[in-house]
């Protein structure tokens, strides 16, 4: 059935529900997780800025998103092998964290995505947008959504 999951994660509250849920989906088909953390990336400020000021703060703002990427990972991967499931984790700057979960996916040979959504109903998913819903539209691989 399904080998390889993929689950993004964000280390919110939801994220625990998709790594709790996860771990026990591939325990029970014999699968292995793949853990996601696609971070934003940084973009230039609208106003005038100094060269080695934005240079800083980028390099500032990558030691801030992998440090947190490291930690949510290395947690999934803690639950993840305690439950005796294969785990691989990896993270990635950004311009559109919904395209990078598709091809997260795709590169890394998964053939399942689970997700978690907010379920904020129709006036939420046009304040916010919805990840999964885009990552539904963007990808031919199955998505099991978690609420």
């Amino acid at each position: 059935m399904y080998q390889r999951i993929l689950v993004p994660v964000d280390a919110s509250e939801l994220s625990d529900r998709a790594i709790h849920a996860s771990i026990d989906l591939a325990r029970q088909l014999g699968a292995s997780i793949t853990g996601f953390v696609a971070e934003p990336i940084m973009l230039p400020p609208a106003g005038p800025i100094s060269r080695s000021r934005f240079d800083d703060d980028l390099r500032e703002h990558d030691a801030m998103t992998e440090a947190h990427a490291r930690a949510v990972l290395n947690r999934f991967e803690t639950e993840a092998r305690a439950a005796g499931v294969p785990f691989d984790g990896y993270h990635d700057q950004v311009p559109s964290v919904d395209r990078a979960i598709v091809e997260a996916a795709e590169s890394r040979g998964c053939d399942l995505i689970v997700m978690v959504t907010h379920g904020r109903g129709a006036f939420g998913e046009f304040l916010f947008g919805s990840h999964t819903k885009a990552v539904l539209a963007g990808s031919r691989l199955p998505l099991l959504v978690l609420h």
